[in-house]
Order: C-alpha cells, then structure tokens, then sequence
C-alpha cells in the first residue's frame, strides 16, 4: 500500500512550505505539488489555499489531515502488531524533550531497549520543553519528556521519572535590586528586581501564582523558550531567573550563578514521559511505555 501521498501531504501540512516539505519528503517541488492536486482532485475540494508568497490549510485541509493522521497511525499499528508475531519490532518512534532532558534522562531511558530492540530507529527532537505536550496530542511526536500540568490533558498517559524543585537564581555579583532577606517575602525587595522567566509552561505558571501570593506583579525583563538560556542570563547580571534544579545542576554555567534561599519555596513538579493513551496500541511505543519504571 502506498501511503506517501498521505505523508506528503502532512507534512506539507506540518510546513507550509513546498520547498521545506519536498526536502523533508525527499521529492522534487514538482512531484509534491503534483501528488497535492491528486488527491485534491480524489477528494473534490481544495486542501489547501495557496498563492505565490503563502500556503495555508482550508477548512477541508484540516478535517483530511485528523483523518491522514488517524490512517496512518492505525496502518503503522496493525502492521507492527502483524510484523511483532513473525520477527522483530522494528520502525521509528519520534520523542521530543530538552536539551537538558536529553542528557539527563534518554541514556539511562533508552540504553537496554536500543539492546533489546535494536530494529527500533529513534528519531530526537529537542525544544522548549513548555510546547511538548502540545507536539504530543497534535501527533507531532510519538512521545515527550515534560514535566506533568497541574491538569493533565484528556487522553494523555504519564510516567514519572523524577521530581525536582524550581528554584530562584541570582548572579554571584552584588546587585542592588537582589533581596537581602530572601528567607522574608517581602513586596519591596522584590517590586523592582528584574526577572527571567520561562515564556510559559508550568514554571512559568507556578512563578506567576507565587508573585501574585506576595501581591505583586513581577518585573519582566526577558522571557525565554526553554530553560537553559535562563542559567547564562543570569550568570551575567541581567536578573534574577526561576529554573529546575536539574537544568542547574546540569548547567556548564552552573557556578557562575547561586541559589537564593527565598521562601516561600516554589513546588516541585514531576518529569516524566508522556504519549497519547491510543498511541499505546502501537507495539512500538508500547514496548518502550513498558520499558519505562515510574518513580
């Protein structure tokens, strides 16, 4: 069976950008574009609007690319539940995280199943860390390495690999506008100290709330996709940053910053793996759910 038009489309979907899609389908622009208006004509409608400067999905586009998806993923199943009875599992499995993530947890994660099914291809993918569970239910990435929502998304499975405390770092340089008495939560040490913060995600979630218990708005200085860039701002004087303690501890610049011993402390969240409950199916990413001992 043929599914690459299926793919193409997706991915052209995913880009919105002949150029970029043939190159990642491995196609000319001609023969994408040619496989687009097949099944376009198949189908009777347009899929996507187009012009010289912009493509974008039409309202149909966006109904075929749920079902492309769902095609996809349920062939993908079968044939791997079919191919794990009579040999072994091999394919791809897609697990996006960050860069931290990536050598704080995969080698110890993925080490015995590369040994155990070494027909499995793993495909990384690294990133600000607040967009993973998102990637995970548009069906960008088969898993993700995430810390747990307060709320966890509808259909979405989670394990556990550690906990880990957010905590508050400042340069190693005095500064005027760093809280003499941290251990005090006070309005007026903290009204005008400029802050690093994570554009969003639970961190970032979690410093509004205890800003907002102090009774103050925080003063942004900058807001930064991912964690690690937070560690290097910091270290040279532009702020005080709110960070995991494992991305610190993980940190090159890790001694260029000191940890304020401010209270009240801010809650530790889990990180874990996460993928979407009928994903499971897949003899793939069941095998490595199952490989995966939750803490």
């Amino acid at each position: 069976m043929d599914f690459r038009p299926l793919q193409q489309f997706l991915t052209l979907a995913d880009t919105l950008h002949f150029g970029r899609a043939s190159e990642a389908c491995h196609v000319s622009a001609s023969t994408l574009s040619r496989a687009i208006r097949q099944l376009e004509e198949q189908l009777g409608v347009a899929l996507f609007d187009r012009d010289n400067r912009h493509v974008l999905l039409t309202a149909q586009g966006k109904r075929f690319q749920h079902y492309a998806r769902e095609a996809l993923e349920q062939w993908e199943s079968i044939r791997l539940s079919m191919q794990s009875d009579a040999q072994r599992l091999s394919g791809e499995i897609s697990i996006y995280c960050s860069v931290t993530a990536s050598y704080s947890f995969l080698y110890s994660l993925l080490s015995d199943f590369r040994h155990r099914h070494p027909g499995i291809e793993l495909k990384l993918h690294t990133g600000d860390p607040a967009r993973a569970m998102q990637r995970v239910l548009a069906g960008d990435e088969d898993m993700a390495i995430t810390s747990r929502p307060r709320q966890l998304p509808e259909g979405l499975a989670f394990k556990s690999l550690t906990r880990s405390a957010l905590v508050f770092i400042a340069p190693h340089t005095e500064h005027s506008w760093i809280p003499s008495t941290p251990q005090s939560p006070m309005q007026d040490q903290w009204r005008e100290v400029p802050m690093i913060l994570s554009e969003s995600g639970l961190s970032r979630d979690l410093a509004n709330t205890w800003f907002k218990a102090l009774g103050i708005t925080p003063t942004i200085y900058a807001q930064v996709a991912g964690h690690e860039a937070i560690v290097s701002m910091v270290g040279l004087g532009f702020g005080i940053g709110i960070v995991p303690r494992i991305v610190l501890d993980a940190s090159p610049l890790r001694e260029s910053v000191r940890v304020l011993p401010v209270k009240p402390e801010l809650p530790y969240y889990d990180v874990g793996l996460c993928v979407l409950n009928r994903r499971l199916k897949s003899p793939l990413l069941n095998a490595l759910w199952q490989e995966v001992e939750e803490r």
